[in-house]
C-alpha cells in the first residue's frame, strides 16, 4: 500500500519571516550583500509541483530565480542559501514534514539544512538553519 504523501503543489505567498539576515550572518554573508538580499527575499514567490515524493521549488525574488528538484530519500544538489554548492538528503520526518540535511561540497562553515511542513492550517512553514541560527518563513497558499 503506497503511503499518501502530503502535497506541497501551488503557488505560495510568503506571510511573516523571522530572523533571515541573522542566517545570513551566521553563514558569513557581508553587511552590504545581507541587506540586499533580504530586501529582495522580503516578498519572495514560491511555485511547487509536485508528483509524489518528487518535488520542484521554484523561488523568485526580485534578483533571481532559483529552481531546485529532489525526490525524497535520493540525495541531490544544490546550493546553500548563500550560494555555496551542497548535496542535500530530503526525508519525510512527519506524513507533513520533509528535512534536508545540506552537506557542503568543498570548504567549511555551519551546519546547514531546511525544512518545509504543511502546518494544521494549511500554510507552509519553511524554517532554515545554520549552525545555531533558525529562520521561519510562513507562506500561505494562493
Amino acid at each position: 500500500m503506497e503511503k499518501k504523501v502530503t502535497d506541497f503543489s501551488g503557488k505560495w505567498t510568503m506571510k511573516s519571516s523571522e530572523k533571515f539576515e541573522e542566517l545570513l550572518k551566521a553563514l558569513g554573508v557581508n553587511i552590504v550583500t545581507r541587506k540586499i538580499a533580504a530586501a529582495a527575499a522580503s516578498s519572495p514567490a514560491v511555485e511547487i509541483t509536485q508528483q509524489g515524493e518528487s518535488l520542484s521549488i521554484k523561488t523568485s525574488t526580485s534578483i533571481r530565480t532559483t529552481l531546485v528538484s529532489f525526490t525524497v530519500g535520493q540525495s541531490f544538489n544544490e546550493a546553500t542559501v548563500d550560494g555555496r554548492p551542497c548535496t542535500s538528503f530530503p526525508k519525510w520526518e512527519t506524513d507533513s514534514r520533509i528535512s534536508c540535511e545540506q552537506t557542503l561540497q568543498k570548504g567549511g562553515g555551519p551546519k546547514t539544512s531546511w525544512t518545509r511542513e504543511l502546518t494544521n492550517d494549511g500554510r507552509m512553514m519553511l524554517t532554515m538553519t545554520a549552525g545555531d541560527v533558525v529562520c521561519t518563513r510562513i507562506y500561505e497558499r494562493q
